[in-house]
């Protein structure tokens, strides 16, 4: 757990080492990235945001670890950074938080949690760290 002071020095940088997802999950010997987007997803539109520095970050994460990456949303919808780069229409500038640009995608071609990850037993197999 990253403390106030190095959560504040995180987000004073534009090193990429912002950018780290919050979990990595493995079951057998598959290991994935998973990015946990909270509050990111529109209740009118369906829409997914997320920040395009992180996209950009976690598809050379992708390229460099060889290991996949996944946004989790609040509604358990996945998405890829590949996804929102190649589906994702840019977005405003937004005027709350950071106020840094971010893509918008539909929640329409998400993924489900379950469907990706299994639910029940077969989700119970992950091992996952912080």
């Amino acid at each position: 757990m990253l403390t106030k002071r190095l959560q504040d020095a995180l987000r004073g940088t534009d090193s990429f080492i912002r950018w780290i997802p919050d979990l990595i999950a493995a079951k057998s010997k598959d290991l994935v990235l998973i990015d946990c987007k909270s509050r990111m997803t529109s209740r009118s539109t369906g829409r997914h945001a997320v920040e395009r520095a992180a996209v950009h970050a976690h598809l050379q994460l992708v390229a460099w670890t060889r290991l996949p990456v996944y946004y989790v949303f609040d509604d358990l919808d996945v998405l890829a950074p590949h996804d929102v780069l190649i589906a994702g229409q840019e977005g405003p500038h937004s005027i709350a938080g950071s106020g840094a640009p971010y893509f918008l995608i539909s929640g329409r071609i998400a993924r489900r949690f379950d469907g990706l990850f299994g639910s029940g037993g077969s989700a119970a197999q992950w091992e996952i760290a912080s």
